[in-house]
């Protein structure tokens, strides 16, 4: 019945229901030690297979010769800081080039294939949090364009040669429904890209500055990795899941499942991509993917061989992505509009479609975005040289310098808390989080950064304190966070040096079969309760009221639950205990606004919407500094997909203040934030370093002055008279 619906959609009715068949591919591990998300073949006549490099440590990527044993040869490491893609692109400027884009600057490099050595030159700056890369290339004109995926929306380049030189124009970016993790291009012209957990989508590519239409393929399909083959005439999608490969036609109808033998507890992480042409050991070609399983971590390799007819699927070996090229080409980038336009229907005589960043019936004048914000120069198409403390696409961000950086701690950190201490505010604390299994749980800092205690939990995610809670005859303070390893309310007692100790009743369960995700915590105004808010990815918040028994064991009791935002994926909350109200981010969409006493209605208020011209996705950590009038104060929100902060008003209708991103400190000793997560921060003075108070981020990929990226996270510590200034910070009160 599903096919016949897919079929209907694709104008196929008379399409025949295919049998589908099954088959096996025994995988070997063909390189390990490293954590990988993309790989991709290289056709030459020493066949390579390139891989990004997701280790923080080392970053970059590698590229491996494919020969005759069951393990792959490193060529080459390039340490371009931690990185998720790189994709080879034939015949640019007549040569092949390696193309990759950087976590930490966002530069996107790109390399020469034979030499393996950068073209400088050719460095393109594209701010975002980027997660997947597709070549195409056009076989009307023959050229060769790049597809970056990042949050929710899609950068189109042109990659040309320029002067002997390589060039990468920015065509025109357009949004989609999701933030892709893989893609695939087929020879047609069809680029395909879906997300774990995410529906299956696809477009025709094309050559205009027209966004394309976005069609949804399936909604139910598990996938970790797509590739397409080509055989003969006919396209085929492989779509990859744990263990196993399962084999569609153009038609999206079944062709088989390809078994994945030879790996314990294989656990596909991604980077699925074939090699249809002869290569040394594989005579009918290969598929590799990023892989997780008892031999560790790193590349797996297999043969078509058998696999492909045992589908009934023709092997293609005389297929090479460098032979595709348009065999009478029609000019599509015409000398009418400057070179950096789309000639429409009518050739050299018909109207322009300009490039981004280019303007003018001729495409011959640049521009820039809001003008360089009157904060800078335009130089170049969208590119501008901002005026000193000022930066971001269009000069609108303000920079700011951080004073410290935490000791490195822990896998992957999130979200961080501020103590404060209520009698010595230069011993206060800073407390974070690590939501990996490598180093899970809570760790302690003081103001400079320095590394003082780590207590295990469970995965947490998001971490708030709680002041002034009764526990039995006592009154301590407490930080609370959700756990994702075992679904729980995890609490912990902040003694008076702001370190933590376990306390009892500490490990609340959530309800059966809820999976955490972020939390924030609420204290009446009204009533004094204190309410614990905790949410899964699913947009389904809970909200608990924390209590105490009489011997000083924590409980808790669910109070309601309600959908937060549009459904959407959200994380980041914080409350406005004053004011009775909870602000939550909701990831692809923007900021919402609930009433938060445990009787109110469960319906929001949207303050803030992803691409009202401020706002960009990922919405991750929020914060928010009360002014002590009750009525001043500022929300600050982190924008992952700009590596940026923005502030709004806490005052009704919570208008918007400012940009601003962290950049390199001027001593060189702290380097800047890139994807932005959790935030915390507090208007208290505490010290010589934060007078008026302090702003603490988690850094998603702290670089290290030999190169590369750290393995373990950091967090970046800010004064917060330097983001606010004197006017703002002297609004709050303090």
């Amino acid at each position: 019945m599903r096919f016949f619906k897919l079929a209907i959609l694709f104008g196929l009715a008379n399409v025949a229901l295919i049998q589908a068949r099954d088959a096996n591919i025994t995988l070997v591990p063909a390189a390990t030690g490293f954590e990988a998300d993309n790989t991709a073949f290289y056709y030459s006549s020493l066949p390579l297979l390139l891989t990004n490099d997701g280790g923080a440590a080392s970053g970059g990527f590698r590229v491996f010769s494919v020969g005759n044993s069951t393990s792959l040869t490193q060529r080459a490491h390039e340490k371009t800081g931690r990185s998720k893609v790189v994709v080879p692109v034939y015949d640019a400027s007549e040569r092949d080039v390696f193309v990759t884009i950087a976590a930490p600057d966002s530069i996107m490099r790109v390399f020469d294939a034979d030499s393996i050595k950068e073209i400088p030159e050719a460095r393109k700056k594209v701010l975002g949090d980027w997660s997947s890369l597709c070549t195409w290339q056009s076989s009307k004109s023959g050229n060769r364009y790049l597809f970056l995926f990042g949050k929710q929306q899609i950068v189109q380049f042109l990659v040309r040669s320029q002067d002997e030189d390589i060039e990468i124009l920015e065509v025109q970016t357009f949004g989609v429904p999701i933030e892709a993790e893989f893609c695939a291009t087929s020879l047609k012209g069809v680029v395909y890209f879906s997300g774990e957990d995410r529906p299956l989508y696809s477009f025709k590519a094309d050559e205009t500055t027209s966004a394309p239409e976005i069609t949804t393929i399936n909604e139910d399909v598990e996938i970790a990795g797509l590739a397409t083959y080509t055989s003969n005439s006919t396209v085929y999608l492989f779509l990859a899941h744990d263990e196993s490969v399962d084999v569609y036609d153009e038609q999206f109808a079944q062709v088989g499942t390809i078994s994945l033998l030879g790996i314990q507890d294989l656990s596909i992480e991604a980077g699925l991509s074939l090699y249809q042409a002869q290569a040394p050991g594989y005579p009918s070609g290969a598929i590799a993917l990023a892989f997780e399983g008892e031999e560790g971590t790193g590349i797996a390799l297999g043969s078509l061989e058998e696999a492909l007819p045992s589908l009934g699927i023709t092997l293609n070996t005389k297929f090479n992505p460098k032979n595709t090229s348009c065999k009478d080409c029609e000019e599509a980038i015409c000398d009418s509009c400057s070179k950096n336009g789309f000639c429409n229907a009518g050739g050299e005589d018909g109207s322009c479609e300009c490039f981004a960043g280019f303007a003018g019936s001729s495409c011959n004048e640049h521009v820039c975005k809001n003008d360089c914000s009157s904060h800078g120069t335009c130089v170049g198409p969208n590119t501008c040289k901002c005026d000193d403390k000022w930066g971001g696409p269009d000069c609108s961000f303000a920079e700011v310098e951080p004073r410290y950086e935490t000791d490195a701690n822990g896998g992957d950190g999130d979200d961080p808390a501020i103590w404060v201490h209520p009698s010595s505010p230069e011993q206060s604390k800073i407390v974070t989080t690590t939501k990996s299994e490598e180093g899970a749980g809570l760790a302690i800092f003081d103001l400079k950064g320095q590394f003082l205690q780590h207590l295990l939990a469970e995965e947490p995610n998001n971490v708030d304190i709680i002041y002034g809670f009764k526990v039995g005859n006592r009154t301590i303070d407490l930080a609370f966070a959700a756990c994702r390893g075992d679904n729980t309310l995890c609490l912990f007692e902040v003694n008076s040096t702001g370190l933590l100790n376990p306390i009892s009743g500490g490990i609340q369960p959530t309800e059966p079969n809820y999976e955490v995700y972020g939390s924030c915590t609420f204290r009446s105004h009204k009533t004094g309760k204190q309410y614990l808010f905790v949410n899964s990815k699913e947009a389904l918040y809970l909200q608990y009221e924390l209590t105490s028994t009489a011997n000083g064991t924590l409980q808790t009791q669910l109070m309601r639950s309600f959908t937060g935002g549009s459904g959407g994926q959200v994380e980041g909350c914080v409350s406005d205990d004053e004011a009775g109200y909870l602000f939550l981010g909701e990831e692809p969409e923007g900021i919402w606004r609930y009433d938060a006493e445990p009787d109110a209605p469960s319906t929001g208020l949207q303050i803030a919407k992803v691409g009202d011209g401020k706002l960009s996705a990922d919405v991750e950590g929020l914060t928010l500094i009360p002014g002590k009038d009750g009525i001043n104060g500022f929300l600050f929100v982190s924008s992952q997909g700009i590596s940026a902060y923005l502030v709004y008003q806490r005052a009704l209708p919570h208008k918007y203040v400012m940009t601003f991103t962290i950049v390199d400190n001027e001593k060189g000793m702290v380097d800047h934030v890139s994807n932005t997560d959790g935030i915390a921060a507090v208007g208290n003075k505490l010290n010589a370093d934060f007078p008026s108070g302090l702003f603490v981020t988690h850094d998603d990929a702290n670089e290290l002055s030999e190169g590369g990226t750290a393995s373990e996270a950091s967090f970046k510590l800010v004064s917060l008279a330097d983001i606010l200034g004197e006017e703002r910070i002297h609004s709050l009160g303090y």
